[in-house]
């Protein structure tokens, strides 16, 4: 192969490589609040429609969603997350980020869990959260943080919060580079997925018999 050949599969490579890595495509114009009271098209769409921009105003770039407690009560492990989205933030749309309100009762936990599209910041507000993630190393990072303290979770790791105090509730924001980062809990979507995966599998995964695969998927909900 010719240097001149090489160097320029090479460039290719590390071009296609960085440009993969960008979370979110940049806008092309200045904003695109997110059209949510036109009827949906039967089309799928990497992301919202737009509204004319002569149409937007400042209160497509503001939003109280945040502003209320989450439900911690609402599932087993004693916590609840609030998101903006193009719904009640239609200014958000192709801007690359997305805000949580994290709620966790007393005692409560964000189990281990990752976002496939995002790295996180998440800043404690209130109380006195354990968070924690584990590198491709295994390595477990983890800090205790107070109010006014925040920790990064980078982009698809596996990562937890944990809420120290057994009294009182915790509260933190989180900050996404992306407009959709996604998530998924490591133990749920290993027992609840529909159709299920095979007991077998989750036996040999997991080095546990077919009588607490049934336990986890009862006690999970799946």
């Amino acid at each position: 192969m010719r240097p001149n050949s090489y160097l320029l599969q090479l460039f290719l490579t590390l071009f296609l490589l960085l440009g993969l890595s960008k979370p979110d495509p940049d806008p092309l114009q200045d904003y695109c609040v997110a059209d949510t009271k036109t009827p949906k098209l039967p089309l799928f769409l990497n992301g919202v429609p737009c509204i004319d921009p002569k149409q937007a105003s400042s209160s497509h770039f503001a939003t109280s969603a945040l502003s209320k407690p989450g439900n911690t009560s609402a599932n087993m492990f004693g916590f609840s997350v609030t998101l903006t989205t193009t719904i009640n933030l239609p200014g958000l749309n192709t801007m690359g980020l997305t805000l949580a309100r994290i709620d966790i009762a007393a005692d409560g936990i964000v189990p281990p869990h990752w976002h496939p599209r995002a790295s996180e910041v998440t800043t404690c507000l209130q109380g006195a959260l354990l968070v924690g993630f584990v590198d491709n190393l295994d390595r477990l990072f983890t800090q205790q943080l107070r109010a006014g303290e925040s920790f990064v979770f980078p982009k698809g790791l596996i990562h937890f919060l944990s809420n120290l105090d057994s009294s009182k509730p915790a509260l933190a924001v989180s900050g996404f580079n992306s407009q959709n980062p996604g998530g998924q809990i490591a133990s749920v979507v290993s027992f609840t997925s529909k159709p299920a995966i095979p007991d077998e599998i989750l036996k040999k995964a997991f080095k546990i018999n077919g009588q607490d695969v049934t336990k986890m998927r009862r006690n999970l909900g799946g």
